[in-house]
């Protein structure tokens, strides 16, 4: 784990149907974000069009494309130029028939630095995923870039916790998780707050299990029957809740993290030290139906 601090951004936005005015729109706030002073930036989850995953359409399988590709090309381009490191999601097309929920992630010199693809994909009212996402079978991803080692999981990747050990464990400093979640416009404000709560608290238990900085960047805005609920959020290695967006409004946000902090929560809390790995092994069953079987 390095000493140094690293400044991160985070891009909050609303989407239109019109792609280029979403890309364009991101392209402005990343600007913004590095004349903040941000070094890794992160996009929400699918930023390039509005949450088609509402509904079951095979015309949106046209927006995919190939990772890296075009939008990789561009992003690569404009990272080199502001020395910056960013987390850009996609609608990966990898073959014919097959599409993936996709993070390519770019070194601040313009290099590509590989992709993660979405391993939990969800099937629930307004969330079709399963209808166009392949579960990703490349495994949990860690990239060392310029300025710290990061992971990246997607959205329905943030309420397992293996995820999150896993990505700790090949050294993440950060956490970084683009996000795509809302509420029904017809739910009552009780029935919100408490979603959302819970939301962030499993993902700031990821922080505190496992000693990393988490930074989750959500979408805003109505879109259809959803009302994406923002709150983007980052979390210390404490479980500090360092920042918190507004539900309702774009925000880029920049903020620095310590992390030289790491190593201190981790020799006061050694959660790492003390795992007894050897017995996890029932935690490879779908279920423990007789768990003297397991021991």
């Amino acid at each position: 784990m390095s000493g140094k601090n690293v400044i991160a951004g985070l891009i909050q936005m609303s989407c239109v149907a019109d792609m280029a005015n979403n890309l364009e729109k991101s392209v402005s706030r990343i600007r913004e974000a590095a004349a903040k002073g941000a070094q890794i930036i992160c996009l929400q989850e699918l930023f390039l069009s509005r949450y088609f995953c509402w509904e079951e359409n095979y015309d949106y399988f046209n927006q995919a494309e190939a990772v890296p590709g075009p939008t990789t090309k561009l992003f690569r381009e404009l990272a080199a130029e502001l020395n910056v490191v960013l987390v850009v999601s996609l609608f990966e097309k990898r073959a014919r028939g097959i599409y993936h929920n996709t993070v390519a992630v770019i070194d601040a010199d313009g290099k590509y630095l590989g992709r993660y693809r979405k391993h939990h994909i969800p099937d629930d009212p307004g969330y079709y995923e399963k209808f166009y996402f392949t579960p990703g079978d490349g495994g949990y991803q860690v990239f060392k870039t310029k300025y710290g080692r990061i992971g990246t999981l997607i959205c329905w990747d943030q309420w397992y916790p293996e995820a999150a050990r896993i990505v700790a464990l090949k050294g993440a400093e950060i956490i970084f998780y683009p996000t795509a979640i809302g509420w029904a416009t017809n739910q009552d404000a009780e029935t919100n707050r408490q979603q959302y709560q819970a939301w962030q608290t499993v993902q700031r238990g990821h922080a505190v299990a496992n000693g990393v900085y988490i930074v989750s960047v959500n979408r805003t805005g109505i879109e259809g029957q959803m009302n994406f609920w923002g709150g983007s959020f980052v979390s210390s290695p404490f479980g500090d809740l360092m920042f918190q967006a507004s539900h309702d409004r774009e925000e880029v946000h920049v903020l620095e993290l310590k992390l030289g902090m790491i190593d201190e929560i981790r020799v006061h809390w050694p959660f790492l030290r003390d795992r007894r790995i050897d017995s996890y092994r029932p935690v490879m069953s779908r279920f423990i139906d007789d768990s003297a079987d397991l021991i």
